[in-house]
């Protein structure tokens, strides 16, 4: 029986619109955190934390500057910024013994929320980061969209099912 293990990012660049390169940064990529509420009482034993569908807390990511890029002070701008992470991700096959590499890409629209300037020292980066609210995510691996989050238009898929399509239809969205 094969199996692929996919075992490590080979490579990654950060984009914004597209085609703007970003330069040398680290990201840091957002967590996913279901809004929830306690059930308890009658019929239950206990307490059950029971998230609510498409609804998620805060969402950020932040990008870790070697310099200071002027990419990173236009990413400043009071607007939604489309970030592109691309990744090129190493797997192995057990079955035949060899490695490969395929695809995936996280896109992002986000807000500038903060951003720490660094510090100046010779012979060393600066370190500087900016903070994102992530209002949109979208990840793909290979041609496959895996998982699709739009906060602001209640969208959320995930590996192809709409999870929050009858809650739109029964809003009248």
């Amino acid at each position: 029986m094969s199996k692929k293990i996919r075992d490590k990012i080979v490579g990654y660049t950060v984009y914004r619109n597209g085609s703007q390169y970003l330069g040398v940064a680290t990201v840091e990529l957002p967590s996913l955190e279901y809004m929830s509420e306690t059930i308890k009482g009658a019929g239950i034993a206990g307490e059950v934390e029971s998230p609510t569908i498409g609804q998620f807390g805060s969402m950020t990511c932040s990008l870790t500057w070697s310099t200071m890029d002027p990419a990173a002070l236009e990413l400043l701008a009071p607007e939604a910024h489309a970030l592109d992470f691309r990744a090129s991700q190493q797997s192995y096959n057990t079955a035949t013994g060899v490695y490969a590499t395929e695809g995936a890409k996280i896109t992002v629209r986000a807000i500038p929320k903060t951003a720490e300037l660094g510090s100046l020292e010779v012979g060393a980066p600066m370190d500087g980061s900016t903070e994102f609210e992530v209002v949109y995510m979208k990840i793909s691996v290979g041609e496959k969209v895996m998982l699709e989050l739009d906060k602001f238009n209640y969208i959320f898929i995930v590996n192809g099912v709409d999870r929050l399509k009858q809650v739109r239809e029964q809003l009248g969205l």
